[in-house]
């Protein structure tokens, strides 16, 4: 494609917002990749696998972590057109900010892997997007594999969408094949944004990203109204006012701009320091001339799933803190406060907005920050009612209230979609109903795939749920949920004792129907990882003061009667007598170290 100058472009008719909807590993990054290169928007010096997908995490797990923004420029029939590619995290712990990046397009394109057929996961960000009234245009991806199935992903699609099988694009991320055609059915199928550029000023912000050097810059999509340089702008879901020092367009890099108008996807950099100031899903509008009201859809981000997280080394705690705030600016979803714990000092309790993400964390804070950590059992949060009628949420079970004090506990419930084989529906269903889930529908998506809806605890999936999903079903389901608010229920706190200590770090709300197992496994899992000890240790786990499961470790035992050959029986009992004050004098003051591998083995109990 022969290269143009590029005029300063604000003719709306002729721009492009589009994202690309997609589940993990159906080859969207790698669309994307062809996308850049059709465009010339990337020379081929500078071109390598997931360009977009910048973190090293990104790349080798093969996910998309952060969303990210750029524009390419297009000629199509002499015309010339500005397309916004809106990229968007795959996995349902970022499905917030996936909503924002949908809202800030008028297109998706829906890519279907050719071997794998429509996930889960597809079908909610399809749904979302729908609801947003995008244009979608479906696109089967894969089509040079072997294992391609393009005509069976044809009926898939056709079937959820209604469209005609003309409409389907078939493509190749790997080969570059019908990368032109869905070119141009981008700009012949989706429409041109629409709004006023002499209106007051309305961008929402779909994402932000740190710099060390610039602060926080916050990327937008402007719905109405012109931005220009070192305007005075007012973020309005923060009331914080800035100067907007730099707006520019995304390329590979920042392109800055003196000014941008309605349609246009932008960046803005106004030396803001906290993470903290910019919310995405936010409104930027003038100070002197304010939009009347912000664009809709903004929600505070809450972090769904809790973990104590702890340095191995206690004078790591300041090091710890410094990690998690840098970590922080880059991921304005995580938050933190500080805690202690008995038996692991000084530490932070986290909040997280699903496992992956967790798990993410946790990665990062070892790779980027060098920082080795201890993370205790994940829980959800609770609603907890006194008997007066007042509530207060507690994210840890040591922050538990007095038992005789509380009048009922309230915990959170999700709406989960699987999408399997016919043949693995038993032993599916099986894994739902055990982790308290009920069946609120089943029904055939095509040929013998099935969509099964549950409505389940979201404290049951935290743990090990994902894993066994995968395990039972070879890899075939896959899974989604959202949160579908909160039900009562008849939860308990299991303690772990050790020789009559509490270990705060391995204590868990739990369900009372699961505890008495949970209990047994648990010191089942404990005394085989657990170092022997010159002294007994017994270890028990109890709701409140009743005992339910006890293990015992032995002590570890020299042969004091070695040097008795024979002689009166009475010297050697003198001698195991003296050993026996020994051990009771050091069970007094001997403390039970626990290995970490303990608190990691509890996450994979089974």
């Amino acid at each position: 494609m022969r290269n143009f100058v590029v005029k300063h472009f604000r003719e709306m008719k002729n721009i492009r917002n589009f994202c690309i909807i997609a589940h993990i590993d159906h080859g969207k990054s790698t669309l994307a990749d062809r996308l850049l290169e059709y465009t010339d928007t990337i020379s081929a010096k500078d071109m390598e696998a997931q360009v977009l997908d910048d973190m090293e995490l990104e790349k080798e797990r093969g996910i998309t972590i952060k969303s990210h923004a750029i524009q390419m420029d297009y000629e199509l029939d002499g015309e010339h057109y500005v397309l916004n590619l809106i990229d968007t995290p795959g996995h349902v712990d970022f499905s917030y900010e996936v909503s924002r990046s949908i809202a800030a397009c008028e297109g998706a394109l829906l890519i279907v892997d050719a071997s794998q057929g429509i996930q889960a996961q597809t079908i909610s960000n399809l749904y979302m997007a729908i609801d947003n009234n995008l244009e979608i245009i479906p696109v089967i991806n894969k089509i040079d594999l072997e294992s391609a199935k393009p005509e069976e992903v044809e009926d898939q699609i056709v079937d959820l969408l209604g469209c005609d099988p003309e409409e389907i694009i078939r493509a190749s991320g790997k080969t570059g094949a019908g990368v032109p055609e869905i070119l141009k059915a981008i700009v012949n199928r989706i429409p041109a944004p629409v709004g006023d550029p002499q209106a007051p000023l309305q961008a929402l912000i779909f994402d932000s990203v740190f710099n060390p050097f610039r602060g926080i810059i916050a990327y937008f999509k402007i719905e109405n109204g012109t931005i220009r340089k070192n305007d005075f702008v007012k973020f309005m879901a923060t009331g914080k006012e800035y100067h907007a020092d730099e707006i520019g367009i995304l390329k590979l890099d920042m392109v800055p701009r003196e000014q941008l108008s309605a349609g246009n996807v932008g960046y803005i950099i106004s030396g803001i320091k906290s993470s903290k100031e910019v919310k995405v899903g936010d409104t930027i509008t003038h100070v002197e001339r304010p939009a009347t009201e912000p664009i809709d859809g903004f929600e505070e981000v809450k972090p769904m799933v809790f973990a104590g997280v702890y340095p191995i080394e206690t004078e790591d705690f300041e090091n710890l803190r410094t990690s998690l705030e840098k970590l922080q600016l880059n991921d304005a979803s995580l938050t933190f406060v500080p805690e202690s714990s008995a038996a692991l000092g000084f530490g932070f309790r986290c909040g997280f907005l699903g496992l992956l993400h967790m798990e993410i964390v946790q990665e990062r804070l070892g790779r980027e920050f060098d920082m080795d950590v201890i993370t205790t059992v994940p829980n959800v949060s609770y609603r907890v009612y006194d008997k007066k009628g007042n509530m207060t949420e507690v994210h840890n079970p040591s922050g538990l209230p007095d038992i005789t004090l509380i009048d009922h506990i309230e915990e959170p419930y999700i709406r989960a979609t699987v999408i399997t084989a016919s043949d693995y529906i038993g032993p599916i269903m099986t894994l739902c109903l055990g982790k308290r889930g009920e069946l609120v529908k089943q029904e055939y998506i095509s040929g013998n795939r099935m969509e099964l809806t549950f409505d389940m605890p979201l404290g049951e999936i935290v743990i090990d749920f994902y894993d066994k999903l995968k395990s039972i079903s070879k890899g075939y389901a896959s899974f989604d949920y959202h949160i579908h608010g909160f039900r009562e229920s008849k939860l308990v706190k299991l303690d772990i004792l050790l020789n009559g200590e509490s270990v705060d770090a391995l204590s868990t709300l739990t369900h009372a129907d699961n505890a008495m197992t949970f209990g047994r496994r648990m010191c089942e899992k404990l005394k085989e990882l657990i170092p022997r000890q010159q002294f007994d240790i017994a270890i028990q786990a109890a709701i409140g003061a009743k005992i339910i499961a006890r293990e015992t470790i032995k002590a570890v035992r020299k042969d004091v009667t070695a040097k008795c050959y024979g002689g009166d029986i009475t010297r050697k009992r003198k001698l195991l007598e003296k050993q026996k004050k020994g051990k009771k004098r050091m069970k007094q003051i001997g403390s039970v170290e626990v290995p970490q591998k303990a608190f990691l083995a509890v996450l994979k109990l089974d």
